[in-house]
């Protein structure tokens, strides 16, 4: 990155008091910089919540679907992002006890593990309770970010739908051969959900509303030119 003339020039123009402006101190200061003005709350759901939009009875449907028991979409994607990193006054960076969740997304072997070397929490605490679990991302701009799920193994919104629905993922040939369903350190708030092919539908439709057009079309949040 040193030795790229466009880099040198922008943080001589950001931090050019510093003796050596191109730090990585510098580095992380700019992309935290950054990322905070990513902010999306502009989409047709966060309209309809100022009561500026409409929803169709089957968006509207969606909605009362995702904050129910029978889908339980909200609790794991239930905070103003639609993840699960929850931030309060008395917490104001954020959950300082994240949660993690095992979605049944594989069980090798049936013995629940997952594909090395991306198998979740386990990776950091070796506690096997902790294979396959993963945060759960945020929903926002949901159906401009396909393939899905950490691994990005599942290429469509109906398919990760039909994938909760089922209670897990059966695979049934090949190196990653198991069936997810029967994880054993599956959430238990999986198999809770019930669906039938309306719920998905109307689930489905209710997931494009928060899509933000004006976000994700914003020319500041597009890669800079070089000159």
């Amino acid at each position: 990155m040193r030795a790229d003339a466009d880099y040198r020039n922008r943080f001589r123009g950001v931090y050019g008091s510093a003796p050596d402006p191109f730090t990585w101190d510098n580095v992380i200061r700019s992309i935290a910089a950054f990322e905070r003005t990513l902010i999306s709350a502009n989409s047709r759901y966060d309209r309809y919540q100022r009561k500026t939009a409409t929803f169709t009875e089957s968006e509207e449907r969606g909605m009362r679907l995702f904050f129910s028991d029978k889908a339980q979409c909200a609790s794991c994607h239930g905070s103003p992002n639609f993840n699960d990193q929850f931030i309060s006054n008395s917490d104001p960076v954020g959950s300082s006890n994240p949660a993690f969740h095992n979605t049944g997304l594989f069980n090798i072997g049936g013995t629940g593990a997952f594909p090395e070397p991306n198998r979740g929490v386990f990776e950091i605490t070796r506690q096997p309770a902790d294979m396959g679990r993963f945060r759960a991302a945020s929903l926002r701009n949901i159906e401009l970010t396909a393939p899905y799920m950490h691994d990005g193994s599942i290429a469509t919104l109906e398919a990760v739908l039909d994938f909760y629905a089922d209670g897990g993922r059966v695979i049934n040939a090949g190196l990653y051969a198991g069936d997810g369903r029967a994880n054993p350190f599956k959430d238990p708030r999986i198999d809770r959900i019930q669906l039938d092919a309306q719920d998905k539908a109307d689930l489905r439709a209710f997931l494009a509303t928060l899509t933000d057009e004006e976000f994700v079309s914003n020319p500041a949040f597009a890669a800079p030119a070089l000159e």
